[in-house]
């Protein structure tokens, strides 16, 4: 019942709460009532539109998380560690790097871990944590402070690429001026006004950059690297993400001399007092996968 309230309280939402928990709405709502007649008080503020917790409820919320910690970690503790993490662990990844190198190892890591059931979220808009009911999220990228904890996975090389056919059409760019009469596909997150972007590349100690103009503008990571393969624009991505692509001839690196700065790969999740044992042990085998399939690549 405390988990109920607490995945109730964290959702703001009956519905969402009762996706996360595989359970009917309607368990989920009679649990919350008798909890409320057994304290002797109103926990949430309903109304049609919104839910909030009351100052009881925030304050219980609290304390329920505190205990449901201290209850895993002394379990874990009087097991001598010997107790397997366990339990449903909910992952929100990016798209791609859910599709190429989370889901084709997969069957590893519930051998490793039987009693954990995975549930995997994959896109490329950012999921709000709390709300959504997500342990552990995976994230590309420079991290905005969200009082989430970040831990860092690894860095991901990145690498400038055309498809065979737009060079063909518009030629090869030998230097950085070159790009500027180019085009690229416009990525939505990091375009400015939705027809242009700034690339930046490592030359020797200093950074040098270039504008260039969006001929199309998406927001997701196999739209974005379909249009480059149909010889829309250039894109840069992962090199690891890049490698069967150049393998088939569908892509080719362009400016390999001059590399972009490398993203920032980590796991991010709420904040507690205790991060669950399924959390820890997500997160270590992500680093795993990020040296076996990422790394250098």
């Amino acid at each position: 019942m405390l988990e109920v309230f607490v995945r109730v309280a964290e959702a703001q939402s009956f519905s969402r709460a009762a996706e996360s928990l595989k359970l009917p709405r309607s368990n989920v709502s009679a649990a919350i009532r008798a909890l409320e007649v057994r304290l002797g008080t109103r926990l949430l503020n309903r109304t049609t539109r919104s839910m909030s917790l009351t100052a009881s409820g925030a304050a219980y919320l609290d304390w329920c998380i505190a205990l449901l910690a201290d209850i895993e970690a002394t379990e874990h503790a009087i097991s001598g560690g010997t107790v397997r993490p366990a339990g449903r662990l909910h992952v929100d990844a990016p798209s791609r790097v859910a599709r190429r190198v989370i889901c084709p190892a997969l069957p590893e890591f519930l051998e490793r871990y039987p009693e954990i059931v995975l549930e995997l979220s994959a896109g490329d808009r950012p999921s709000d944590l709390v709300r959504n009911g997500v342990d552990c999220a995976i994230r590309v990228g420079e991290l905005h402070d969200s009082g989430l904890v970040a831990r860092p996975i690894g860095e991901l090389g990145m690498g400038s690429f055309a498809s065979p056919d737009y060079l063909e059409r518009h030629g090869v760019p030998r230097e950085l001026a070159d790009l500027e009469r180019h085009r690229l596909v416009g990525f939505a997150a990091v375009v400015d006004d939705r027809r242009s972007a700034r690339w930046w590349y490592a030359d020797g100690d200093a950074e040098r950059s270039v504008t260039m103009r969006a001929a199309v503008t998406v927001d997701d990571a196999e739209s974005y690297i379909a249009c480059c393969v149909a010889g829309v624009g250039l894109i840069q991505i992962p090199s690891y993400d890049a490698r069967e692509l150049v393998a088939r001839g569908e892509l080719i690196e362009v400016l390999p001399n001059l590399a972009p700065a490398p993203m920032p790969m980590a796991a991010i999740y709420p904040e507690r007092r205790y991060t669950p044992a399924r959390v820890q042990v997500f997160v270590g085998w992500m680093r795993e996968l990020y040296e076996q399939r990422m790394r250098g690549a």
